[in-house]
């Protein structure tokens, strides 16, 4: 697999709420946005019934023939196939539960509802202990399919690079579950290649992913369930987004998994740029910038991890660069 270039993608998690909750219906007619319980349960039933129905190549990742590029591909239980393994029934699928509140969706009906995220490791990828944080930039390649095959994205050929809190929110969690590969490999035309990548697929319950927002252009309706599959090549740790000093993952303030709902100074902010810590140079909005207020002695002090180490001159238990009446 060959790499000449890298693009960059900038797909905002906020701007996938910025659309509104009106559901599609005909000229003229408003339809009443369904809830997020009623369309979760939808979807998982959805998505069980694709993976009880269709296998995957595992034993192309069991045994690779000559020339296997390593990538998942899926097709119906029938016929000649009626003895192969459903995805449901794989060892190398992973369900993670992922509690979704309504209101990232600007909605005010108080309902926080569980979700199922499955994640397909057809092959984990060959460099241990290298699972990229949701905080961290990915290289990657992928395509994006709707249930039914529909293709609506892809990056093919020539990976991309992006961060993993700047996607739809089940992309991000499920990239978490691979290994970058071994590379990248000087290929000698001026290309690089990666080998033993990361490789599988995420299959995204419409609540993780764009729920009642109409993508324009793109192909996807309203509460669709989406497929992506996916190979994580290589990845950045400790990526620190907006250069501030800290690490992305580190400006998780409430330590529950979702970078964008963290924004400590967003009485100061405009309500039409607010930006969550991790996109943020002044994390508590007091003019002075984060990356000057987690200096001890005029240097930035790490643990053993490379997790940055935070003063609170004060020692009122909010560190210095969060603490706005410091």
């Amino acid at each position: 697999m060959k790499m000449e270039r890298i693009f960059f993608l900038a797909i905002l998690f906020l701007s996938l709420w910025a659309c509104g909750d009106d559901d599609e219906g005909p000229p003229g007619e408003v339809v009443p946005p369904r809830l997020l319980s009623e369309v979760a349960a939808e979807d998982d039933a959805e998505i069980v019934a694709f993976l009880k129905s269709h296998f995957y190549n595992y034993e192309e990742f069991e045994n690779p023939p000559p020339e296997f590029d390593f990538q998942v591909r899926f097709d119906t239980i029938a016929g000649e196939n009626s003895g192969k393994q459903a995805i449901f029934d794989s060892p190398n699928l992973i369900k993670e539960t992922i509690n979704v509140p309504s209101s990232i969706f600007g909605r005010n009906d108080g309902e926080e509802v569980d979700h199922t995220l499955y994640v397909l490791v057809a092959q984990q990828g060959a460099v241990a202990d290298s699972m990229p944080t949701i905080g961290d930039n990915a290289i990657i390649q992928y395509k994006g399919t709707l249930l039914d095959g529909t293709v609506f994205d892809a990056v093919t050929g020539q990976p991309i690079r992006f961060n993993l809190s700047q996607v739809v929110p089940g992309f991000g969690n499920g990239l978490e579950y691979f290994q970058k590969g071994t590379g990248p490999n000087e290929v000698g035309d001026g290309t690089i290649s990666y080998e033993e990548f990361g490789s599988g697929a995420i299959f995204i319950p419409s609540g993780l992913a764009y729920f009642a927002s109409p993508q324009a252009g793109s192909g996807i309706p309203i509460y669709a369930p989406l497929i992506f599959k996916v190979q994580l090549l290589d990845y950045e740790p400790n990526t620190d987004t907006d250069n501030d000093g800290i690490p992305s993952i580190q400006e998780d303030v409430n330590n529950n998994g979702n970078l964008n709902d963290d924004n400590t100074d967003v009485q100061f902010e405009n309500p039409r740029a607010r930006l969550p810590n991790f996109r943020d140079p002044d994390d508590d909005g007091d003019g002075i910038p984060t990356a000057e207020e987690i200096l001890i002695d005029g240097e930035v002090q790490k643990d053993a991890n490379g997790m940055v180490i935070f003063p609170d001159t004060d020692g009122d238990g909010t560190p210095d660069h969060l603490d706005d009446d410091l």
